[in-house]
């Protein structure tokens, strides 16, 4: 059973467990580019890339040594900057660790009736500003800090500013399933335009479709290829290996990782919702008896859909289950449905942060902070990101 390593303050992903398989029989194998390899010091994924079957600019980033980009530019490039709010900042500094920048000063705090106060401690005019602040709970806080950063930044008369957003709240709300209702994932988007961001950085959208609702460039990189590696690392059976979306609207998210793992076979949980956070499971459409499930959703929120799935695999024979997100949302009580012994193991991105007190030890943690560093880079660069480990799923 995994466990969770954290060294340092950086989250970080735990070793592979050792095969629990013959050795004649044959391996998954993960075609996303080239494998990822984790640091022996620090358990961080490295994200190699590929370009036009070249990978020998790789130089994989370690604790002493920082990853070169095939791109020339200055080692210190003082056009670039990255500020980070306060929804992610573990995040926020890989990143700029894994670049080789220190994070931007910024004073951000709250008065006595919840205002927020953002101020830049260093100019930025003429600069190309990055600012990585998720939308994740408290939702509207995070949102409304992100506002006003972007407006702080507009107004220091900086020449662009990217908005990166590993989790990009309201998201669900894409469309009207039912007469009057919003559709707040247009209105964010609105937000975020005209408080005067040039581009949108996000990462694994609820669709692709949320896209479109901006008026501005948006880049979206995908967590799943961190995912799908490290599940690679496990070294298990490709015979035994069966893709499971929990409803019918994720398959095309659950194909595309079948795909990619060997083109693994693929099983559907037909669900009925009744209402927001509330999801029965009817049926499976496919066959996991004595299979190795692996669950595969874009978030998890309060997990109740993704543990009665998991009831069902189980009903159906399945011999282990295991959960891939790349957004841990987690709200109450998916804490106690997914370390209820449904799951072997669920893995996750650190796109949002964890509280410590919400760790379990079926809880493996991933980070995606090369994956954002390196297209930061690229898009700094003004250099295309279409790269395998970036969108070769093919899912948007």
């Amino acid at each position: 059973m995994a466990s969770l390593a954290l060294p340092g303050s950086f989250l970080a992903t735990s070793k592979p467990s050792p095969c629990r398989y013959a050795a004649g029989d044959s391996i998954v194998r993960c075609n996303v580019a080239e494998p990822l390899s984790f640091n022996k010091e620090n358990g961080r994924s490295n994200m190699p890339l590929q370009i036009n079957g070249d990978t020998s600019f790789n130089n994989l980033w370690n604790a002493n040594q920082v990853r070169r980009f095939p791109v020339p530019h200055a080692q210190i490039d003082t056009r670039l900057r990255i500020f980070s709010g306060t929804a992610n900042p573990a995040l926020s500094q890989e990143i700029a660790c894994y670049m080789g920048l220190e994070l931007g000063k910024i004073m951000i705090k709250r008065f006595a009736d919840g205002e927020i106060y953002v101020q830049l401690q260093e100019s930025v005019r003429g600069c190309d500003v990055y600012l990585v602040q998720p939308t994740c709970p408290p939702a509207n806080e995070n949102l409304m800090e992100l506002l006003i950063m972007i407006d702080a930044c507009r107004r220091a008369s900086a020449k662009n500013i990217t908005a990166v957003i590993p989790y990009f709240g309201y998201a669900r709300a894409d469309r009207k399933t039912q007469g009057r209702e919003s559709i707040a994932a247009k209105l964010v988007a609105n937000l975020i335009t005209e408080a005067g961001a040039d581009r949108v950085l996000a990462c694994d959208l609820h669709s692709g479709q949320s896209m479109g609702y901006f008026d501005i460039p948006v880049d979206h990189v995908h967590g799943q290829p961190v995912i799908l590696d490290y599940l690679a690392s496990k070294t298990i059976c490709s015979d035994d290996l069966v893709v499971v979306s929990p409803d019918v609207g994720g398959v095309a998210r659950a194909r595309a990782f079948a795909k990619k793992l060997s083109d693994a076979p693929l099983a559907i949980v037909d669900k009925r919702r009744h209402g927001h956070n509330v999801a029965e499971v009817m049926n499976l459409i496919g066959d996991v008896r004595g299979k190795v499930a692996v669950m595969v959703d874009d978030m998890i929120d309060t997990a109740g859909t993704i543990a009665k799935g998991a009831a069902l695999l189980h009903q159906e024979g399945a011999r282990e289950v295991y959960a891939c997100t790349t957004h841990a949302v987690f709200s109450p009580p998916a804490i106690e449905r997914l370390s209820s012994g449904l799951f072997q193991e669920v893995i996750i991105t650190n796109t949002i942060p964890v509280a410590e007190q919400n760790y379990f030890p079926q809880l493996t943690i991933l980070s995606v902070a090369n994956l954002l560093g390196e297209t930061i880079w690229r898009v700094h660069d003004d250099c295309a990101g279409g790269f395998e480990p970036y969108s070769g799923l093919g899912i948007d």
